[in-house]
């Protein structure tokens, strides 16, 4: 019951950043995309630009800030380098963005949070 929950609020989450990209003049190529090597919650595009997003939604700040370890940042960035021949073209700008999600307030987005 408890991943069930989890599962649902992960999903709902997803939603509300898809959504704030899109009012910031994103288009949503993908969402929920697995490899092997790991998943990317989102994949959206703006202009050259193609972000593979990692969404966390968390109670509080101070869970917010331990949602997005190194550990989970190498699995974003191997699912994106998977996927980036399926939505990059040639001369794309890519990068990995995360987006937090918490209670009464606005989603944050962080751009380009890896540097691998």
């Amino acid at each position: 019951m408890k991943r069930q929950l989890a599962e649902r609020g992960g999903r709902r989450a997803e939603s509300w950043a898809a959504l704030w990209l899109q009012l910031k003049g994103w288009a949503i190529l993908a969402r929920r995309v697995r490899t092997p090597r790991g998943e990317v919650d989102l994949v959206a595009r703006r202009g050259r630009t193609v972000a593979f997003v990692e969404v966390k939604a968390r109670a509080t700040e101070a869970d917010i800030a331990l949602s997005l370890d190194d550990y989970r940042l190498r699995r974003v960035a191997a699912a994106a380098e998977a996927l980036a021949p399926r939505f990059m073209r040639e001369g794309d700008d890519v990068r990995i963005d995360a987006i937090f999600i918490l209670p009464r307030r606005l989603p944050r987005h962080l751009e380009n949070v890896w540097h691998g």
